[in-house]
C-alpha cells in the first residue's frame, strides 16, 4: 500500500508573488507530489504551502524548494508579523497514509540532514523529529527569532542539530530552519443550536485542553486566582490536544465551537465531536452538526465510521466508502453545506489530481476488454490479483451476512473481526492489480533505454535487472496474500452462516487460483534475472505456498461439500 505524507513548509515571504511562485514551482514540477494549497500573508509576510506525496518524492520536492527560498530571500531584510528565524522558517511533515510518526521523524531528520550538509543551513529537528526534549516545543528552537540566532547558534546548547554552528554570510542570508514531524491538524467547527457567543465560548472552554481560568466564587464573574508567579490558575479541559474558542457565524446565523486538534492521536475527531456533544448538552444546547475547515486525512473518517458502527454492534468490516458515509452522517458534516470526500480528504484529492487510468477503476466490462486486446497488460499477475481479491471479498461477505444473522447478535463482533482482516486483505490485493502491471511497465521500459556504447549497455542491464527483480517480487506478494484468503474462507466455512457456506467455497477456489496464478508469473520471471541465489529462494518459497494451497482448497471444498448434503 502506498504511503502518503504532508509536507507544509512556511517560507518567510508572503508579499511578492512572483518570488512565491518560483519556490512553489520547485514543488510542482518534481515527481510523485501533489501542491495543494499556497497561502500567502501580506501582514504575516509568510507564505504556508502544502502538499502530499511519497516519502521520498516529498523530501526531494522539499530540498528543491528550501533550496530555491535560500537563494531568493535574504532574512537580514525581511520584516512580518510571524515569528521567524528563517528564509525556509519550518518545514513539518505529517503522516497521512500507511506511515507510522516514527518513520515519518526518519525522514524529517534525513531531511534536516542533507539541509545542513549540502545547503550549510543551521537545522534544527523539533516536535516528533527532536533528538532533545527541550526542541520538540518549536517556540524554544526559535526563541528571540532571527535577530537572536548569532548568540544561540554558538551556545552550547542551542547549537544547531545539522549545519553549520555559526553566522556567516550564507546563515545571515538564510537564517535558520526548524525542520520536524507532527501530527495532522484538523480545523473543526462544531454548529450549535444557539446564538449565543457566551455559551459557544463555555462548551469550548470545558473541552479544550488549557481550559479556563480559576476563580473565587462565581466561576463565571469571579476574581481569576493567580500563582505565585502571577499566572492565572488553570482548571483543564477534557480534551488533549485541542485548542477552541466559541463565535457567532452571521452566514449560518448559529454559535460554533471552533476547534484545532493538533494531536488526533491523543483525540480523534470523533472523541472531540462526542465530548463536545456531551458538554453542549449538560447546558441544554445540541450540536446540529460539523464543519471540516480544509482538508482531512482519510484515516480519520474511517476511524469515526467504524467508532459509530461499533455502538450500534455492526460489523466494522465494510467498504470505505460505506464508512465515510457513516461518519458524515453521524457528525453530521453536511449539516451546512453539502460534504464531497472527493474534495475533502487528501488521498481523493491526489488520486483525482492523477490523470493517468487505474486498472480497477474500470467497469467489469471494460477490465475483461482490456485484458482481452492485443495488449500484453494486464496480463495473469494482475488478473490472479485480482482473483485473490474477490476470494477475499467473498469471505468477507459471509463474514458481513453472519454478523448481521437474526440470533446471533452476540457474535457480531467476531464476525466483525473477520470482515475487516477480509476488507484490509482485498484492499491490499486490489492494489497489486495495477501494481503488477506497472511492474510490466517498468520492465518494458528498461528494456526500451538506449545501448549505443558501452556505458549505456551497462546502465540498461542494470535498469533491466532491478525491474525484473521488482516483475518477481509483486506477484509473490500477490501469491502470499492470496495464501491469506485461505484463514478466513476457512472461518467462515465452519462457523459462519450456512446459507452462505458456497459462497466461502468460492472464495477458497478464487485464492487457489490466485496463489497458483501469480507463482507461475514469479517463476517465468525469476528465470531472466542474474541473481540465481535470489530466484531460486522466492520460487521455492512459492511453490511451497502453492502445494499448501492446493491441499487446503480440497479440505476446505470436503468441507462444504458435508454442509451442503446435511
Amino acid at each position: 500500500m502506498q504511503q502518503l505524507i504532508e509536507c507544509v513548509p512556511n517560507f518567510s515571504e508572503g508579499r511578492n508573488l512572483e518570488l512565491i511562485h518560483q519556490i512553489t514551482e520547485e514543488i510542482e514540477k518534481s515527481e510523485g507530489v501533489n501542491l495543494l494549497d499556497v497561502d500567502p500573508g501580506s501582514t504575516t509576510n509568510r507564505t504556508v504551502v502544502t502538499f502530499v506525496g511519497t516519502p521520498d518524492c516529498v523530501i526531494e520536492a522539499a530540498f528543491k524548494a528550501i533550496k530555491k527560498a535560500q537563494e531568493l530571500i535574504d532574512m537580514r531584510n525581511h520584516h512580518g508579523d510571524h515569528p521567524r528565524f528563517g528564509a525556509t522558517d519550518v518545514c513539518p511533515l505529517v503522516p497521512v497514509a500507511n506511515i507510522t510518526m516514527e518513520e515519518t521523524a526518519e525522514y524529517a531528520r534525513k531531511l534536516a540532514k542533507r539541509v545542513g550538509e549540502e545547503l550549510h543551513i543551521p537545522v534544527y529537528c523539533y516536535e516528533s523529529a527532536a533528538f532533545k526534549p527541550e526542541r520538540r516545543n518549536l517556540a524554544n528552537c526559535r526563541h528571540g527569532e532571527y535577530e537572536a540566532l548569532k548568540e544561540r547558534l554558538s551556545s552550547a546548547e542551542w547549537k544547531p542539530d545539522f549545519g553549520p554552528a555559526f553566522m556567516d554570510e550564507s546563515v545571515a542570508k538564510s537564517g535558520a530552519s526548524a525542520i520536524g514531524a507532527r501530527d495532522f491538524l484538523i480545523a473543526v467547527n462544531y454548529n450549535l443550536n444557539t446564538t449565543s457567543t457566551r455559551r459557544a465560548n463555555a462548551i469550548a472552554f470545558d473541552v479544550r485542553e488549557k481550559g479556563r481560568p480559576k476563580r473565587e466564587g462565581n466561576p463565571i464573574v469571579g476574581k481569576i486566582i493567580k500563582d505565585e508567579n502571577g499566572e492565572p490558575v488553570m482548571i483543564p479541559g477534557t480534551l488533549k490536544g485541542t485548542k477552541a474558542i466559541g463565535w457567532y457565524i452571521k452566514e449560518y446565523g448559529v454559535a460554533q465551537v471552533s476547534m484545532n486538534i493538533t494531536n488526533i492521536s491523543a483525540t480523534p475527531l470523533h472523541i472531540a465531536f462526542e465530548e463536545v456533544c456531551n458538554k453542549a448538552a449538560a447546558r441544554g444546547i445540541r450540536v446540529t452538526g460539523t464543519e471540516i475547515v480544509g482538508l482531512i486525512p482519510k484515516k480519520v473518517l474511517i476511524d469515526a465510521g467504524k467508532y459509530f458502527l461499533q455502538k450500534q454492534h455492526r460489523s466494522l468490516g465494510i467498504d470505505e466508502k460505506e464508512l465515510i458515509k457513516i461518519a458524515v452522517k453521524s457528525m453530521g458534516l453536511d449539516d451546512l453545506k453539502p460534504f464531497n470526500p472527493e474534495e475533502k480528504v487528501i488521498e481523493y484529492l491526489i488520486n483525482s489530481n492523477n490523470t493517468s487510468e487505474r486498472l480497477v477503476d474500470m467497469t467489469c466490462l471494460g477490465f475483461a476488454d482490456e485484458t482481452a486486446s492485443e495488449s500484453p497488460a494486464p496480463g495473469g499477475g494482475s488478473i490472479s490479483a485480482y482473483m485473490g481479491a474477490l476470494g477475499a471479498s467473498l469471505g468477507t461477505m459471509v463474514a458481513n451476512l453472519s454478523s448481521h444473522k437474526p440470533g446471533w447478535d452476540d457474535r457480531w463482533e467476531e464476525f466483525s473481526q473477520w470482515a475487516e482482516k477480509g476488507q484490509q486483505l482485498k484492499d491490499e490485493l486490489i492494489w497489486l492489480v495495477d501494481e503488477d502491471t506497472n511492474a510490466f511497465n517498468k520492465s518494458m521500459n528498461a528494456f526500451g533505454l538506449p545501448k549505443s556504447n558501452d556505458e549505456e549497455k551497462k546502465a540498461r542491464k542494470q535498469a533491466i535487472q532491478e525491474a525484473t527483480k521488482y516483475a518477481i517480487e509483486v506477484p509473490f506478494k500477490t501469491v502470499q496474500k492470496s495464501f491469506e484468503v485461505f484463514e478466513i474462507c476457512r472461518a467462515m466455512i465452519e462457523s459462519g452462516n450456512p446459507n452462505s457456506v458456497t459462497d466461502a467455497g468460492v472464495g477458497a477456489l478464487c485464492a487457489r487460483a490466485a496463489v497458483t496464478g501469480a507463482y507461475l508469473n514469479v517463476k517465468i520471471n525469476a528465470a531472466s534475472l542474474d541473481d540465481k541465489e535470489f530466484a531460486n529462494n522466492i520460487v521455492a518459497q512459492a511453490a511451497e505456498i502453492v502445494a499448501k494451497a492446493n491441499a487446503i482448497e480440497k479440505e476446505l471444498l470436503a468441507q462444504v461439500e458435508a454442509v451442503i448434503e446435511k
